[in-house]
């Protein structure tokens, strides 16, 4: 299989720019001011010998997202000729720069806006992210450096837990910065690819974001230096698209997410009163809060006059 792009502008700009080896790399998107829904959800057969993740990674998703989107399937033995759903649809996040990138740790992907030509871009990829107690600070950074081919210097807390690692792993298969990596402005926290990629879509690190090899690869000659970076935590991501509200939500692991229902309804309320009337279906609205499944599920349209 190969990875499949949106017939927009913009993918033919992130062909020229992947990764040597890979034939496609990163998803692309031409922003549009009517839409907060981007992308769209297949199927495909699981053929052979492939897991969920070896689909996962042809479609540019992780862990996360093919095993919540497909409950019931074995992700290491889905058995030959099953229909496997591919969630490529998503919401943008609602807290994003206009410029620069966004981290979202609980859909665990990464985002990157961009202007070109004239017209608004973005960039989005899967990400791994850090497991339990060593989650990312919120906030905003700057990227301060970007390196390839880095050589790893394996920081103290590590070295402690793991005393048989040397002080430094030079660039190679051995190196888990993979071959390139952006390096924040604080807490020694980096973006950088991996020598393991099924631990993308799962908390894996010690805080800092791991990317698939053709992913980095090809968003490393576009993002520069002094970029912003913006860290969020937004599990229960909503908006419009194609004249309909749609509600997208992935696991709460962090227990974080206030009242999700009661903002949306707000949101709904508030559009009724300034736009006008809407159709609200209750049901698939506390469905799609409770399965968590991260396909974005419709959950309101206008009142038919």
């Amino acid at each position: 299989m190969k990875r499949i792009f949106p017939s927009l502008i913009a993918a033919v700009f992130v062909l020229l720019l992947a990764h040597p080896g890979s034939a496609w790399a990163l998803r692309s998107f031409m922003l549009s001011p009517d839409t907060d829904l981007y992308g769209s959800v297949r199927q495909v057969k699981v053929e052979g010998e492939d897991t969920l993740l070896d689909i996962a990674r042809e479609f540019g998703l992780g862990y996360n997202q093919i095993v919540a989107a497909n409950p019931g399937i074995d992700p290491w033995v889905p058995p030959t000729g099953e229909l496997v759903k591919i969630p490529l649809a998503f919401m943008l996040p609602r807290e994003r720069p206009q410029a620069g990138i966004v981290v979202n740790l609980a859909e665990m992907r990464l985002y990157f806006f961009f202007s070109n030509g004239g017209h608004d871009f973005f960039f989005t990829a899967p990400i791994g992210i850090g497991r339990e107690g060593y989650l990312t600070e919120l906030g905003v950074y700057k990227v301060k450096s970007k390196t390839p081919n880095p050589t790893w210097v394996v920081p103290a807390s590590i070295r402690e837990e793991e005393p048989d690692l040397p002080a430094e792993v030079p660039p190679g298969p051995d190196n888990p910065l993979g071959d390139f990596v952006f390096r924040l402005s604080r807490n020694l926290y980096a973006i950088h690819g991996t020598n393991k990629p099924w631990g993308i879509g799962r908390r894996v690190s010690h805080g800092c974001i791991r990317m698939y090899p053709e992913d980095v690869g090809a968003l490393y000659p576009v993002v520069p230096v002094g970029a912003t970076v913006q860290v969020i935590y937004e599990p229960v991501k909503y908006g419009w698209g194609n004249g309909l509200f749609w509600v997208q939500a992935f696991e709460d692991f962090e227990n974080r997410a206030e009242y999700p229902l009661m903002k949306i309804m707000e949101e709904l309320l508030y559009h009724e009163a300034t736009i006008g009337p809407l159709d609200i279906d209750r049901q698939a609205l506390e469905r799609v809060l409770e399965e968590k499944t991260g396909v974005p599920m419709v959950v309101a349209r206008p009142r038919e006059q």
